[in-house]
């Protein structure tokens, strides 16, 4: 009996450690110690299953795809002191700056670019929201309209390659990055898509929450806005194939191409003077936290996993998931309705980490496509960001934001935008194609056909021997 509970009561201790403010890592890591401790006092844990610690730690300090990740950190916060956002901003303002919610149309789109080439979300809201949110406030736009629009963009950081979080969903889920980015290309662009198609709504329906720019505030006109488009785009471009190009291409891994995006980065940020040994150690340094954190978070879900295995968790898990109703799809709401509500408390990493490694398992066994089913879950893991009150997105624009816009404000902004995030995750489940995987995500079923025979008295005819 202890040892059928030891699975539930371990994860539910690991909730109360976390709802206690203890580091993640941490966290798993002392759970997991703990009740390797009770199993093997209780005489039903082997303390030879820990001997495969040391192992474990050494396969994630060699991993190979978790290598893309400090590149591709690094490369965006070089790209973001380069300058490069500013003078997209400043010029695509004035590319639709003309027409209504063209300052918000604007923001989308670099916030597009910007993922594409940094796959960082804290540098594109907070650059989004030092350049951009001031003018558009000062031009009139609704506060509500103008902050949503700037987190929602920044967080397209996270679907669109080069996205971090694929890369940890694809080596937690044991599948290609490379699958990854591209099974998450369309569900990306389609998000963009609809983000723009609600800025254009508002203008329509509400036009006084999304003016123009006054005539006075468009510089740029004919030739010259042309060429200062082509110039200003070319940048990036030219990072993104080198990153995305290579890798869709087959010609670079994920690690390579981000090992390229990055000595792009300091290459396009010399060009501009803008890499001085300050600004270069200062990318260095948040390279170094933010790839030790991931790391740290890694090491505790190794030791809790292992210790959750061996008390019999994954069968736990996997008893509760496939005996819900509905088969895969009862399957797919349930671990949708978790991923969701996890994200009011986790940040992406840390449902990466500790509830995938859970799922995996079971959504193989039910025949789910393992990379449709990982662009399902970044979708999803997208709204940890613009959860009010605790969205990471929201925190980063409330503290580059003027006085004069209300906590209020920015959290009613990003309703309308989680929403769309939502329905975005619904379109994947509906339209699995849209992924490009399959056509299907669930693997066909095969149907056993018996075919009994009656027993029948042998007759035998003229000539033939006896049997």
């Amino acid at each position: 009996m202890m040892f059928e509970l030891m699975a539930p009561l371990m994860f539910l201790s690991l909730v109360v450690f976390l709802l206690l403010g203890y580091p993640v890592a941490f966290a798993l890591a002392a759970n997991g110690l703990l009740f390797a401790a009770i199993g093997i006092q209780a005489g039903f844990f082997e303390f030879s299953l820990l001997q495969a610690l040391p192992e474990r730690v050494f396969g994630i300090m060699s991993n190979a795809t978790l290598l893309a990740i400090p590149f591709f950190t690094f490369m965006g916060l070089v790209l973001e002191r380069s300058g490069m956002a500013e003078e997209l901003l400043d010029t695509m303002g004035q590319l639709f700056g003309a027409v209504r919610g063209g300052l918000a149309i604007s923001v989308v789109l670099v916030g597009a670019l910007l993922a594409a080439t940094t796959g960082v979300v804290a540098a594109s809201v907070i650059a989004m929201g030092l350049i951009s949110l001031p003018i558009m406030l000062r031009y009139g736009y609704d506060r509500r309209l103008a902050t949503g629009v700037i987190a929602a963009s920044g967080t397209l950081a996270q679907i669109i390659p080069p996205s971090l979080v694929l890369i940890v969903l694809a080596d937690q889920l044991g599948t290609s990055v490379g699958d990854m980015y591209k099974g998450a290309l369309v569900p990306a662009l389609m998000l963009t898509g609809l983000y723009l198609l609600y800025v254009v709504t508002v203008s329509l329906v509400r036009p006084a929450h999304a003016p123009a720019l006054p005539v006075e505030a468009r510089t740029l006109h004919g030739a010259a806005l042309l060429r200062a488009v082509l110039l200003t785009m070319l940048p990036p471009l030219v990072l993104i194939f080198l990153v995305l190009g290579t890798i869709f291409l087959g010609i670079a891994t994920p690690t390579e191409g981000g090992a390229m995006g990055a000595a792009g980065a300091l290459l396009l940020a010399l060009a501009k003077g803008r890499l001085s040994l300050d600004k270069l150690r200062q990318a260095m340094d948040s390279t170094t936290r933010l790839t030790s954190f991931v790391i740290f978070i890694l090491i505790g879900s190794t030791v809790f996993s292992l210790v959750f295995r061996g008390v019999d968790g994954d069968r736990w898990v996997e008893g509760l998931l496939t005996a819900l109703p509905g088969g895969e799809l009862g399957f797919l709401i349930v671990v949708n309705l978790l991923v969701f509500g996890l994200a009011f408390f986790l940040d992406f990493f840390e449902i990466a980490f500790i509830i995938v490694p859970l799922l995996a398992p079971v959504a193989e066994k039910l025949g789910i496509d393992l990379v449709w089913f990982g662009v399902l879950l970044g979708i999803n893991m997208q709204t940890s960001f613009m959860h009010p009150p605790f969205g990471f997105a929201l925190f980063y624009l409330r503290s580059v934001a003027p006085k004069v816009v209300r906590t209020s404000e920015i959290y009613w902004g990003a309703v309308p935008f989680l929403v769309i995030q939502l329905l975005m995750v619904g379109l994947v489940m509906s339209f699995p194609g849209l992924v490009g995987k399959t056509e299907e995500p669930f693997a066909e079923t095969p149907v056993e056909i018996r075919i009994e025979m009656p027993d029948v008295p042998y007759l035998p005819h003229p000539g033939d021997s006896p049997p």
